[in-house]
C-alpha cells in the first residue's frame, strides 16, 4: 500500500506525469515551526541539473494545504503537494506497449490489468520520491538531536564517481552507486524487536525508493567473512564501544553508537542503447529504442532521500516512546 508508519505516518500519492503530487503526513505534533523556506535545501539536493541527471527540471515548490497555521504545526494531518508542469508524456507513447526491461512497466501493466498510468513510470516513478523528502524534512524537525547524514561513495564499483559517469554518458548507458548514511545521537533503546527492529523498518522504507536492490548495516555482509572476536564490538562504557561492526544496533535496538548502513542503488532502466523487450498486445518480440529524458546515474539523487527514510522511521519511533 501507500502509507508507511504508526504514530508518524505517511500516505503518498500521484504519478509522474500527472497533474501534482504529493503527501499526507498524520501524528506529526502541533508547535513545529514549518514553512515553505525550511523545504528549499533538501528539495534542491535531490533536483535534476549536474552531470549525470535528467533535463527534466522541476519547480518543485511545495504547496501546504492543511495542518499548519500561522507557521506552525497544528496536530491535524498535513498535506503537501507538488506540480508537475515540465513533462514530456509523448516520450512515452510506446513504453505503453513496450515495457522497458528492468522497469516497473510490465509487473504494473500486469497488476493492474492494464489500467496503470505508463507515462513516465507513473506511480512507479522516481518523481515520487519528492513527497519522501518533504516528509522527511518534517521528521528532522521532531528529532533535531538526531544528526543524519548521506553520501554516495562509489559508483559502478568505483570511488572515481565523475569518471565512471562520464564513461556511462559516452556509452548511452547508466550507472548504479553505493549510498551509506549514518545517524549520531540517535538515543539508546529505540527499536522493537522482532519485527519492528530498527534495522527491519529502515529495510521496509528503503526498499520503497524506487532502484533500491540491496541495504547492509554496519559491516553487513563482510560480518559473514569475520570470526567472532573481530566481529565484537568491545565495551569501553554505556553507548561507546571500541569499534562498531554492528552499526549501532544490537538485537534490532539502538546501542547507543552511531547507526550506520549502506544502499545499494542498480542503474537506472531507461537507457538510449536498444533492448530486447516485447509488445504487450501482442506478445511477439520487439526492440524498443527509449527516447527523452533520463537520468544516467540516478544515485547522484539518492542521498537526501536515504536521509529523510532515516529521519522518518527515527521520528516514528521516538514518538512512540519515552526515550
Amino acid at each position: 500500500m501507500n502509507s508507511f508508519g504508526h504514530h508518524f505516518r505517511i500516505s503518498l500519492y500521484g504519478e509522474s506525469h500527472g497533474e501534482s503530487l504529493g503527501v499526507i503526513i498524520d501524528g506529526c505534533p502541533p508547535g513545529i515551526e514549518i514553512k515553505e523556506e525550511d523545504f528549499r535545501i533538501d528539495l534542491s539536493r535531490r533536483k535534476s541539473g549536474a552531470k549525470g541527471t535528467t533535463k527534466r527540471t522541476e519547480d518543485d515548490f511545495p504547496y501546504i494545504h492543511s495542518g499548519v497555521y500561522q507557521g506552525k504545526t497544528t496536530g491535524a494531518p498535513i498535506h503537501i503537494s507538488f506540480q508537475n508542469n515540465n513533462i514530456q508524456s509523448s516520450d512515452y507513447k510506446n513504453i505503453a506497449q513496450i515495457p522497458r526491461p528492468g522497469h516497473a512497466d510490465f509487473t504494473a501493466y500486469s497488476k493492474y490489468k492494464g489500467f496503470n498510468d505508463p507515462r513516465g513510470g507513473g506511480h512507479f516513478s522516481g518523481r515520487l520520491t519528492l513527497a519522501i523528502v518533504a516528509a522527511g524534512i518534517l521528521a528532522k524537525k521532531i528529532i533535531p538531536h538526531v544528526k543524519i547524514n548521506a553520501n554516495l561513495t562509489h559508483v559502478g564499483g568505483s570511488n572515481q564517481i565523475d569518471i565512471e559517469i562520464d564513461k556511462a554518458i559516452q556509452n548511452n548507458d547508466s550507472i548504479g552507486g553505493v549510498i551509506e548514511c549514518t545517524a549520531n545521537n540517535v538515543p539508546i533503546g529505540i527499536g522493537e524487536p522482532f519485527f519492528d527492529s530498527i534495522e527491519s523498518k529502515i529495510s521496509h522504507l528503503i526498499f520503497s525508493i524506487p532502484a533500491i536492490k540491496g541495504i547492509e548495516f554496519g559491516k553487513g555482509f563482510a560480518s559473514a567473512a569475520m570470526i567472532g572476536s573481530e566481529m565484537n564490538d568491545a565495551y569501553i562504557k554505556a553507548g561507546i564501544t571500541s569499534t562498531n561492526h554492528a552499526g549501532g544496533i544490537n538485537g534490532g535496538i539502538s546501542n547507543g553508537n552511531q547507526i550506520v548502513f549502506r544502499v545499494a542503488v542498480k542503474p537506472t532502466s531507461s537507457i538510449s542503447k536498444p533492448q530486447q523487450s516485447f509488445n504487450l498486445k501482442t506478445g511477439e518480440k520487439q526492440i524498443l529504442e527509449i527516447k527523452g529524458r533520463h537520468d544516467v546515474c540516478i544515485a547522484l539523487r539518492m542521498p537526501v532521500i536515504i536521509e529523510a527514510c532515516c529521519a522518518i522511521v527515527l521520528a516514528d519511533f521516538s514518538l512512540g516512546s519515552d526515550l
